[in-house]
């Protein structure tokens, strides 16, 4: 048994301390919404102080929710563009990081150079929203998957692991008569599952929790991603429609917990997805970061 030192054991204390401190002052904002979720209206609306469990039960914030046409349609929206966007996303990343990855590539530099230039200086929110004018995008889906098709800093973290990958693989399949699209999705692709889930999982929250594109580019409701319908909700008291013909008293109540209830149910598919990706998340990383 290795002995410790009184400091050593002094700092561990103290480490520990630390971060089970850091872990309920970040899992108590969640808990908070949870709780108040759970709450009743107007047990809620009176109580004061750190809420530490549910001011009574209701689920009534959650059939609020759960039953209104706006959030359905907007959870519609946001699966169509999570699925196509990640689709267009995965697609476009992995052809443009195979060709920066291969040697002997015309104007690999230049390209490359100009892919980076756009991390570090664009042209602001004015000319971005004529662009997509200009192209017809303005209120269409489209505005919010195509724009943000390929991300640099994912397409650079991709061609770093691409590089990584031992040419004779490249070499012994063109030997084998395989073409270049034969190489990536059945040597390069296979073999980079680890940053593959990883920009999986960056596509999938940036599409899931992106609003602002939606708020500047589309108009029609009906087309709203879940998180502009919440933000609508927790912004700018959005509740009458969603209530029906709830008096007055009971709308007050209602609204107080469904606001916390709709960030729940947005909320609750990305914190159930994270633990099956969490595992190739690190790795993915740091290993297509730092190989090379």
């Amino acid at each position: 048994m290795i002995k410790t030192s009184l400091g050593e054991r002094i700092f561990d204390i103290c480490n520990t301390i630390i971060m089970v401190l850091l872990i309920i002052l970040t899992l108590y904002p969640m808990l908070y919404i949870l709780f108040s979720s759970l709450s009743e209206g107007n047990q809620l609306i009176s109580f004061n102080g750190i809420l530490l469990w549910p001011q009574g039960f209701s689920l009534e914030g959650y059939k609020a929710v759960l039953s209104n046409p706006t959030i359905l349609s907007g959870f519609k929206n946001t699966l169509f563009i999570l699925v196509v966007g990640l689709g267009i996303n995965m697609t476009l990343t992995s052809l443009g990081a195979y060709f920066l990855s291969r040697e002997g590539v015309m104007l690999q530099k230049p390209i490359m150079f100009f892919i980076v230039f756009t991390m570090f200086f664009q042209g602001g929110l004015v000319p971005f929203y004529l662009i997509v004018k200009s192209y017809g995008l303005l209120d269409s889906l489209w505005a919010l998957i195509l724009p943000t098709a390929v991300s640099t800093f994912n397409l650079i973290i991709m061609r770093t692991y691409f590089m990584a990958i031992p040419k004779e693989l490249e070499e012994s399949a063109f030997l084998d008569g395989a073409g270049h699209f034969t190489i990536l999705f059945r040597i390069f692709i296979p073999l980079s599952m680890p940053v593959v889930a990883v920009l999986i999982l960056y596509y999938g929250v940036g599409h899931w929790n992106s609003w602002f594109n939606a708020m500047i580019f589309l108009r029609d409701q009906d087309l709203y991603p879940i998180q502009l319908v919440v933000r609508n909700i927790i912004l700018e008291n959005d509740n009458a429609s969603m209530l029906g013909t709830t008096t007055l008293i009971q709308s007050r109540d209602v609204a107080e917990t469904l606001k916390y209830a709709a960030i729940i149910v947005t909320t609750a598919p990305i914190l159930l997805l994270y633990p099956f990706l969490q595992k190739y998340f690190v790795k993915g990383v740091m290993v297509g970061a730092l190989k090379g």
